[in-house]
C-alpha cells in the first residue's frame, strides 16, 4: 500500500473508532505526543495521546457520534512526514436529546513511526454548527 492510501485508511480508522467508541484502537491512530486543537469549535488544545483519549472518553463517551471525512488533500513532505486537509461532517446526539450537526475541516500532520502512519497534529476548524436544543 502506498503512503497516501495508508494515511486515508488511518483517517478512516479515526472516524470508525471514535463512532464505535473503540478507545484502544483509536489510541493507535495517534503519535504519543499528538497535539489536538479544537479551539476553533469551542474546545481547547490537548497534548499527548493518552491525555487526549482521557479527554475524549469523558466528553463523548455517552454521546452517539457520526463522523464523515472526505475529499482529502494529502502531501508527503518527507519519507516519514505528511500533511493533509479533510472535509468533514459530524453529527452528535447527547443522552438528553441535544444534537449538533457540524461541518468543517481537519488540518493535520502525520508521522511515520516503525513503518506505520500516525496523526501528529490535528486542528478542527468549523464552517457551520447547527444545534438542536433540548426539547421539554
Amino acid at each position: 500500500m502506498d503512503d497516501i492510501e495508508a494515511i486515508k485508511q488511518l483517517k478512516a480508522r479515526y472516524c470508525r473508532t471514535m463512532d464505535t467508541k473503540d478507545w484502544a484502537a483509536m489510541r493507535e491512530v495517534f503519535a504519543d505526543d499528538v497535539e489536538m486543537d479544537t479551539t476553533a469549535s469551542g474546545g481547547g488544545v490537548v497534548t499527548g495521546a493518552d491525555e487526549f483519549m482521557a479527554f475524549l472518553q469523558g466528553a463523548l463517551g455517552d454521546v452517539i457520534t457520526v463522523h464523515q471525512c472526505h475529499m482529502p488533500e494529502i502531501a508527503l513532505t518527507s519519507a516519514t512526514s505528511a500533511s493533509g486537509v479533510w472535509g468533514m461532517e459530524d453529527m452528535l446526539r447527547w443522552p438528553d436529546g441535544r444534537e449538533l450537526h457540524g461541518y468543517g475541516h481537519y488540518h493535520e500532520t502525520y508521522e511515520k513511526v516503525g513503518g506505520e502512519w500516525r496523526i501528529k497534529r490535528s486542528q478542527l476548524t468549523r464552517l457551520r454548527m447547527d444545534f438542536t436544543p433540548l426539547t421539554q
